[in-house]
């Protein structure tokens, strides 16, 4: 097969490792790519949201099959044009991406579902949602209702906090994604990352993570797009999973093909945990980032098998072979990331931590100038490990991060240590 890969980050990195190992990937290009990818695969110059040029390209370069990363081409239709062109893709369509680039339209598919989750609130004036705040109290939650690169979300422990996210979202920070805000309840307990596959009827459960949001140890300071994750979570025990798909997935999944708009890829459900009972916090139409990274080191080629047959609507038939293992993931981000931070710092050392099926180096935001590598994003570099255990993947993630010369970058040094401390579950 022919495959094309969009995005540019350490989620498409993970992606195009695994699908290389397996025999049925004859060439696979990845548009736009970074300077890992170019290390492993093709790297093509598109626009990833352009549903037209995508088409175009895939037409040019007799491409099989296309799987799509980040949620910006799914919300722009671009699954929807390359399906009407008759190519074999991975993702929903742009009605179902609605999943993630509507928060408000989330809330509405729980509530016809009856799926649990946090109570809320749309609001489309500042006025009208400071003085939901005010009524409510906090602690509570501030999002922005569209894309905000896993960025437009304020959990205010107190009231000033949650008033000045919402004249932040309203004031154009998020752009258009923050044009509109949900107000939510805020929900206690422990949260983790819940991934199953739906081809539009059938849903397999895929595997479960645990993100760390917070730029600091301990889970302190800003919301990020994450800095680590490890799998499995131990919060997810057989009886959370049941209820999540039995009360959550399984009942959004039918909602959506009422609704003539049938869920196919990939569905990441954010959950919050408390005594047993999960209860959604938000949807993802796409593989989390770096949660994708530590499923990938711990699939490997059957991710290709198990992507196609979602695409070609056989999950019936698919089954997920797990191995006892665990896999941690750390991320290597530029200084004062998720605020300001500069790029073009050398990064060096990386030809001494050798790859594998155990360890990888995934880039993130990498491009090469003159010869040497580069850091060029906010996340940068993502260490992930694979072990009998989380403390042997967690050592080994680490033991490579340390290799690493950039002193321009950092990185939490407590990726897993819920789990490492007994605390989650």
């Amino acid at each position: 097969m022919n495959i094309l890969i969009l995005g540019s980050g350490g989620r498409e990195h993970a992606l195009a490792w695994a699908v290389m190992q397996n025999p049925k990937c004859d060439r696979l290009v990845v548009a736009p790519g970074n300077a890992g990818i170019a290390a492993i695969a093709e790297c093509g110059a598109l626009d990833i949201c352009d549903g037209g040029a995508v088409v175009a390209f895939a037409e040019e370069n007799a491409i099989d099959f296309v799987i799509i990363g980040p949620e910006a081409p799914l919300a722009a239709g671009v699954g929807d044009r390359l399906r009407a062109a008759g190519i074999l893709t991975f993702g929903p369509s742009a009605a179902a991406a609605r999943l993630e680039s509507s928060k408000t339209f989330t809330k509405e598919v729980c509530d016809a579902c009856g799926a649990p989750t946090a109570g809320w609130a749309r609001f489309d004036d500042a006025q009208a949602a400071r003085a939901h705040v005010r009524a409510q109290g906090a602690p509570i939650v501030v999002k922005a209702d569209g894309l905000a690169a896993g960025k437009g979300v304020v959990v205010a422990m107190d009231e000033a906090r949650a008033l000045a996210a919402v004249d932040e979202m309203f004031s154009g920070s998020f752009g258009a994604a923050g044009a509109e805000v949900v107000i939510e309840e805020f929900m206690e307990g422990e949260e983790a990352s819940f991934f199953v596959l739906c081809d539009g009827e059938n849903v397999l459960p895929l595997g479960t993570a645990q993100d760390h949001k917070r730029a600091g140890e301990g889970d302190t300071g800003p919301n990020t797009g994450g800095m680590g994750a490890y799998s499995p979570a131990p919060v997810m025990t057989p009886a959370v999973r049941a209820r999540a798909m039995d009360e959550i997935i399984r009942p959004t999944v039918a909602e959506m093909a009422r609704r003539g708009t049938p869920y196919q890829g990939v569905l990441y459900a954010g959950l919050m945990i408390r005594d047993g009972q999960p209860r959604l916090v938000e949807y993802n139409v796409r593989f989390g980032d770096p949660e994708c990274q530590v499923l990938m080191m711990r699939l490997g080629a059957q991710a290709l098998d198990l992507m196609q047959a979602c695409a070609e609507g056989r999950l019936a038939e698919a089954r997920v072979n797990w191995a006892d293992d665990h896999a941690i993931c750390v991320v290597m981000a530029a200084r004062g990331y998720p605020g300001a931070h500069e790029t073009g710092s050398a990064i060096g050392g990386l030809e001494r931590i050798a790859e594998d099926s155990r360890q990888m180096v995934f880039h993130a935001g990498t491009a090469r100038r003159d010869g040497q590598l580069v850091a060029a994003g906010g996340r940068v570099l993502n260490l992930a490990a694979r072990g009998e255990s989380l403390q042997e993947a967690r050592d080994r993630a680490y033991a490579a991060a340390e290799g690493i010369d950039w002193p321009e970058g950092f990185m939490r040094r407590d990726i897993g240590w819920r789990a490492l401390s007994g605390r989650s579950g």
